[in-house]
């Protein structure tokens, strides 16, 4: 299981990430969609480096 908790990423003086809370367990498909720039690559990206 990944489970992250209340995550804030920022860049500068631009937060692209909002306390962001979620687990996925083993075996799950997950979908990150959201509008350009909302922080779906960021989320990807800073899940990736655990």
């Amino acid at each position: 299981m990944i489970s992250i908790s209340n995550v804030s990423k920022w860049y500068g003086q631009f937060q692209v990430l909002t306390d962001c809370t979620t687990e996925v367990r083993k075996g799950e498909v997950v979908v990150v969609c959201g509008p350009s720039g909302s922080g779906k690559s960021t989320l990807i990206k800073t899940v990736n480096g655990l």
